[in-house]
Order: structure tokens, then sequence, then C-alpha cells
């Protein structure tokens, strides 16, 4: 029996940390990046991107159609659930923690206590839509 395998994925590969390929990102607030490390997540199928968020950035509520798992990679990740940002009702994430999170929910991140990366898995195409449309970086006037 054939094989069929992912866009990119039917050789052995590995990814080092100094290879790994930071981008801004026009969904993310500045200073904000993201990193594609395996599949494409324009695309149907599996993705997985890493997300490096500096000192003090929020995420402002937003949500995604595809169901997501992030691992948290380094730092300290804080999400809270809704859909108006409350600094009080964000969880703290260490490093090594999985956080399940189903599509269509309403979230937000601070990185309230210094720099975080997270590891983002998902089947795609990636979404990203903003509660309020001015929070998303895609909308800002002039």
């Amino acid at each position: 029996m054939t094989r069929n395998h992912q866009p990119g994925q039917s050789d052995f590969k590995a990814i080092l940390p100094e290879d790994v390929e930071w981008k801004p990102f026009a969904a993310f607030p500045p200073g904000a990046r993201l990193a594609v490390m395996v599949g494409h997540p324009t695309e149907p199928g599996p993705y997985v991107v890493r997300v490096k968020v500096p000192d003090g950035t929020i995420l402002m509520p937003h949500k995604h159609p595809e169901d997501r798992i992030y691992t948290v990679m380094s730092g300290v990740f804080y999400i809270g659930l809704g859909e108006t940002f409350d600094g009080d009702k964000v969880n703290a994430y260490p490093p090594g923690s999985v956080v399940v999170l189903p599509g269509e929910t309403w979230h937000f991140h601070w990185a309230k206590s210094g720099e975080y990366v997270t590891q983002v898995t998902a089947i795609g195409p990636l979404g990203l839509e903003y509660h309020d449309l001015h929070d998303d970086p895609r909308h800002q006037y002039a």
C-alpha cells in the first residue's frame, strides 16, 4: 500500500532552534512573531507553528475556526476566555503545559510576566478573527 504524505512531509527532517525563521504576521501586534515549523497553515491540512510574543504584549479577544493545541515552549503563557479582555481572568501556564482550545472559542493572550513562546498544532487553514475590528492590526487606520 502506498502512503500519501502531506506536502513537504515525505522526507525525514529536523528543525534546530537556531534554524527557526521568525517572521512578522499581519494579524499580530508589533513585535510578535510567527514561525512555520511544519505544513502550510494557509491550506487545508495539519500544520505546526510557533508564536513568540514580547513582554507586555496583549492579543485582544479573538477566535480561530480551527481547533488548536498549544504547547508552551518557554515563558509563561497567560490566556483568558471571553469576548472582552480582562487581565484578572487569565490563567498562567508554565513551560511544558499543553492547552487545548476548541475552534470558535473567544480568548485573549497576555505576555504578563515576560516573553513567551508557544507551539500551535492544528488542522488548517489557519484563521484569526478579532472580536473588535479596531483591535485587528490588519485594520489599523492612520
